[in-house]
């Protein structure tokens, strides 16, 4: 059996670090590139923890549902939601628990399926139909990246809400005043929810409440690149330009990147631009982009973990909201002390 002490000799770090980056200790600072490392070489040697071996044998969970709301090619384009899931599976193989990855389609998941399952990730927004006929087929449910309305049900997110009125402020502290915002109307199976998406209800209402809310510069569209670059182009056609522009996600500010530079505009001389997500493309634009950081993986592995609790004998639902940051970058002109964000 490979012990710890030889995964640190392999990634030439401390023998302590391994074992804290493999217990997920979230408190324990390391660069993103010696945990990946560290988590690779693991899995290359077939390495488990005790702990893991024990919880996941202890608790019955033999194999996992994740039941998806994107179908696969439209996660395919959304790396968030690759993201979420890889942190699922990535937690579920380092406890040896068996995925099982069921996408959306025109008719619900097969209750055999779902039954067949220990427990039951769904991954995104679901409806109240498809919510009561995952609970009928499985007690064990948690829901990630959404969660559902009641307090009944285990779920763990980011508050997008939250995260928006934080980027809000710091872009107004900075010193733009005229911030404009360009997001989607969430439609689900061809029917729109009959309240906006988080992130365009936070902008509407800190906009409102600011005395500065101008419909001309809040449009929304769908969550694609085309569709940024569209909404960009008719934000910038107006009169009264913005100084700043939020998109709703990453892959909307690519497409207004284009729109920007083609209508001869300079990021951020002539207008800033910030999102959400920060996918790893996000750094690599020009100007890298500001954006808030989504622990999408995080959100995945907190799921298996309030499974693990569920399976456990854990009756009390839990809601768990994780944290966003921003992370800033040169699509903005910020004060030094807003690098800490």
């Amino acid at each position: 059996m490979v012990t710890i002490k030889e995964i640190a000799k392999a990634v030439g770090v401390s023998s302590a670090t391994v074992s804290r980056v493999l217990n997920f200790d979230q408190t324990l600072s390391v660069t993103p590139k010696t945990r990946q490392a560290i988590i690779e070489t693991a899995e290359a040697l077939k390495y488990e923890t005790p702990r893991a071996r024990n919880r996941a044998y202890q608790q019955g969970l033999g194999k996992v549902a994740l039941v998806h709301y994107l179908r696969p090619d439209q996660e395919f384009v959304d790396p968030y939601y690759v993201g979420l899931r890889l942190g699922i599976e990535s937690r579920c193989q380092a406890l040896k628990i068996e995925t099982i990855k069921v996408y959306h389609t025109d008719s619900l998941p097969e209750a055999s399926l779902l039954r067949g399952a220990s427990g039951i990730i769904a991954i995104g927004r679901h409806d109240e139909n498809e919510i009561d006929w995952l609970k009928r087929h499985n007690r064990n449910l948690v829901f990630a990246d959404f969660a559902p309305p009641t307090d009944e049900i285990d779920s763990v997110e980011a508050d997008l809400m939250l995260a928006t009125r934080k980027l809000l402020q710091s872009l107004r502290e900075a010193g733009y005043r005229r911030i404009a915002f360009a997001g989607w109307v969430d439609v689900y199976d061809g029917v729109a929810p009959t309240r906006v998406e988080r992130r365009c209800r936070a902008y509407t209402e800190w906009a409102k409440e600011a005395g500065v809310f101008d419909e001309r510069i809040c449009l929304t569209d769908g969550k694609t690149e085309d569709s940024g670059y569209r909404l960009t182009r008719q934000i910038l056609s107006q009169p009264d330009r913005p100084d700043a522009l939020i998109t709703a996600n990453d892959n909307m500010a690519v497409g207004a990147y284009r729109a920007i530079h083609e209508m001869g505009l300079s990021i951020p001389d002539d207008i800033a631009v910030a999102s959400f997500n920060d996918i790893s493309v996000a750094q690599f634009l020009n100007p890298p982009l500001t954006t808030v950081h989504l622990p999408a993986e995080e959100i995945g592995e907190g799921a298996v973990e309030l499974l693990l609790e569920r399976m456990g004998g854990r009756e009390l639902p839990k809601r768990v909201t994780l944290a966003t940051s921003i992370r800033w970058r040169g699509s903005t002109r910020i004060r030094a002390s807003q690098t800490a964000n």
